[in-house]
C-alpha cells in the first residue's frame, strides 16, 4: 500500500496503540468507517477492536474464576496464582502484538492479529 499518506499510516498506528485504552479502536472505527478514503485506518481500527474484544472474552472469565478459586484455602490459592500468571502472560503477549501491529501500520502494512476473533467483519 504505497499510495498511503503519512497521515493514514500514523492514524493506523494510533488505531492499534489505542487498543491499550480498550475503547480507542472503537472510537477511531466509528469516526472513519463511512469514509472510503480512510479504508486503511478503518481496517486497522477494526482489527485492533477485534483483538481487544478477544482479549476481554478470554481474560474476564478467567479472572473471575481465579478470584473465586482464591477463596479456597491452600490448593485454591495455588490454582488461582497459576491462573493469574497465565493472565499476566496473556496481557504481555497482547501488549507485544499491539506494538508489532502499530509498527507494521506505520510502515503501511495491514497487520492481522494471530489470535483474534473476527467479530466485526
Amino acid at each position: 500500500m504505497s499510495d498511503l499518506s503519512d497521515d493514514d499510516k500514523t492514524m493506523g498506528m494510533l488505531a492499534h496503540l489505542s487498543a491499550l485504552v480498550t475503547i480507542g479502536p472503537l472510537v477511531l472505527w466509528l469516526i472513519h468507517k463511512d469514509n472510503p478514503a480512510k479504508a486503511f485506518v478503518t481496517s486497522c481500527a477494526k482489527e485492533a477492536l477485534n483483538f481487544v474484544i478477544s482479549l476481554w472474552i478470554v481474560m474476564m472469565p478467567v479472572s473471575i474464576i481465579a478470584t473465586m478459586i482464591a477463596f479456597i484455602p491452600a490448593i485454591g490459592w495455588i490454582v488461582a496464582m497459576l491462573l493469574w500468571l497465565v493472565l499476566m502472560a496473556v496481557g504481555i503477549a497482547g501488549l507485544v502484538f499491539i506494538i508489532i501491529a502499530a509498527l507494521k501500520a506505520k510502515e503501511g502494512v495491514e497487520y492481522r492479529y494471530p489470535f483474534a476473533l473476527r467479530l466485526i467483519p
